[in-house]
């Protein structure tokens, strides 16, 4: 059964699962369901409809319930949970690690919450508040607090029994965390070098003091970018008096690079990765009203500068049919300018003190680009409608939108980052209005003043 599942794509296993499921073979479904990784369930509960949903979250083993349900999105999550009771909840956390128990806990209703704290015990709850005190999207929100800790005094021989002696060692342990008489960080000592060293030697004669812990308060996409730049596994996380707190781990990494990458995408049309496709259509319509809303505004906004110019309209009706051109093209270009911006600031390449540098770049770009298009719009306007000027109109209008488009598309991002609201969010809307406005002036602008 692994061995097929292994060579199904995800589309493939939820027909097969459907399928199953409509023909009424429970047994099949549960079985297949428990040959399949937590992630992999989690996946294809989210691409059923609610119903079937339903009927396949019945079938998932109660032992895994907890690691399909900390890997679905929110408002997935939250329709399961409404299908368990308090005693099922209550279960589903005390099989969860901490960190992953801490995300678990953020996403229920509050009296749900009260119920599952209250069902611990006196010192997981006490671990599980330190957690909780730190911001989701930061490295205290991120770390586990289980740790295995060594002092630098000991001998290899020393940490090898105290290993033997563990029931088991935490998830990704591929590093030791030396520690001094006051649990403050010293430095690492890497397995490889705990095997290959020689018994009588001192961990601090083989262990790594090179090693920079993460600072608790780092953001999560800092935090991601660190464990991409230095290959990391693991990595320790320490508060501002270098006391040790816990670990991150690269699976917690991986879910934030994930998360990071969709949202970006999502949210330049104001969605949420946290939505469920399959949510009641009433809610994903008030969710997307907005957005619209403010999309309309911005279109009325060019609409009523068009007006200003309808006098010139009326006596060129070219004009009208090569308008749309200026605003398209400045909008191509500055969503190039904008996505480059918002994939370097996420990268931590953009900043303020090269800002000026990009500026100069994009610029230059938009000016080769503009004069090549420029010359090709107005060789077309020439021999498609015989008019030269408005042919050469349209080509100047046209290098002023993609100048103007280069320079919208770094300023907005830049400027929304330092007020801190998302550029991915907020920045396509600001930048088609701006190159759609200036697009229209510059060509309606200029025509009026130079033929009318």
């Amino acid at each position: 059964m692994q061995d097929q599942l292994r060579d199904e794509t995800q589309n493939e296993q939820l027909a097969r699962l459907t399928s199953i499921v409509e023909s009424g073979s429970f047994s099949n479904a549960k079985a297949l369901l428990a040959a399949m990784h937590p992630a992999e369930i989690a996946d294809l509960l989210e691409s059923l409809p609610q119903s079937e949903r339903s009927v396949l979250w019945d079938m998932v083993d109660s032992s895994i319930e907890g690691d399909v349900l900390v890997e679905t999105h929110d408002e997935v999550r939250a329709t399961l949970v409404r299908e368990m009771d308090s005693s099922e909840l209550q279960a589903v956390s005390q099989t969860l690690e901490l960190d992953d128990l801490a995300d678990f806990i953020q996403s229920l209703p509050e009296t749900l919450t009260r119920e599952v704290l209250s069902s611990m015990t006196d010192q997981h709850r006490r671990r599980l508040d330190q957690v909780l005190s730190y911001a989701e999207d930061s490295a205290g929100g991120l770390m586990d607090l289980d740790t295995i800790t060594v002092r630098e005094d000991v001998t290899l021989e020393v940490v090898l029994r105290y290993l033997r002696r563990q029931d088991t060692l935490p998830p990704h342990t591929d590093r030791l965390i030396v520690v001094d008489n006051f649990e403050r960080y010293v430095g690492e000592l890497p397995i490889r070098r705990l095997l290959t060293g020689k018994r009588s030697s001192q961990v601090s004669a083989v262990m790594r003091r090179d090693r920079q812990a993460v600072p608790v308060n780092m953001s999560q996409r800092d935090v991601a970018r660190l464990f991409e730049d230095h290959d990391l596994v693991s990595a320790a996380v320490v508060d501002q008096k270098n006391q040790l707190l816990g670990r991150i781990t690269i699976d917690d990494v991986v879910d934030v690079i994930r998360e990071e990458a969709e949202q970006s995408v999502l949210s330049m049309a104001g969605l949420n990765q946290e939505d469920d496709i399959f949510a009641p259509a009433l809610r994903s319509a008030r969710k997307r009203a907005l957005w619209l809303g403010i999309n309309l505004l911005t279109a009325l906004l060019a609409s009523w500068v068009i007006s200003q110019f309808q006098l010139a309209l009326d006596k060129l009706v070219l004009l009208a049919v090569l308008m749309t051109i200026v605003p398209s093209m400045g909008g191509i270009a500055g969503s190039q300018t904008l996505t480059l911006v918002i994939r370097g600031q996420a990268l931590g390449q953009v900043n303020a003190a090269n800002a000026r540098t990009l500026l100069r770049r994009e610029l230059l770009v938009a000016l080769i680009n503009g004069s090549l298009w420029a010359v090709v719009v107005c060789l077309f306007t020439f021999l498609w409608f015989d008019e030269a000027v408005i042919g050469l109109l349209l080509a100047l209008a046209l290098m002023i939108n993609l100048l103007c488009a280069a320079l919208s598309g770094l300023i907005i991002p830049l400027s929304l980052n330092r007020i801190g609201v998302d550029p991915a969010l907020a920045g396509g809307v600001l930048l088609t209005t701006v190159t759609d406005v200036i697009g229209v002036v510059a060509f309606l602008g200029l025509a009026s003043w130079l033929l009318l």
